[in-house]
């Protein structure tokens, strides 16, 4: 054991530790790690022994949002680019801005609302 020891010094985590399950359980870790979409056993299984439990999160919201932000910066860039050019500003380009801003803090309202799902590491 003191050799291990002395090899594991640049391992972050030195210390193993190990448990025996029967198939059922092991096909019950197997199944759960799927839901949380890992494959690293170790990962999950200290996840789970310290928090007793895993977040998922979902971004789709979040993904939206941004790609929205990142139109709204194309069009302002854009209407950046034409006021410049003709020194003028166009009443659509403050409505089409408003409208997409509006959109923003409609996807943000829904994804806010919404709970975060938290799964226990007890439940079946």
């Amino acid at each position: 054991m003191e050799n291990q020891k002395n090899t594991d010094h640049w391992r972050k985590r030195s210390i193993m530790l190990r448990f025996r399950v029967n198939e059922d359980e092991q096909n019950l870790i197997n199944e759960k790690m799927k839901l949380y979409k890992t494959n690293n056993l170790a990962a999950y299984m200290r996840k789970m022994a310290i928090d007793g439990y895993i977040v998922n999160v979902d971004y789709s919201d979040l993904k939206a949002v941004a790609y929205e932000m990142q139109k709204i910066g194309v069009n302002i860039n854009q209407i950046a680019r034409r006021v410049n050019s003709t020194s003028r500003m166009y009443e659509q380009d403050f409505e089409e801005i408003k409208m997409q801003v509006d959109q923003i803090w409609r996807l943000l309202r829904t994804s806010l609302s919404r709970d975060i799902k938290v799964t226990r590491g007890n439940n079946r």
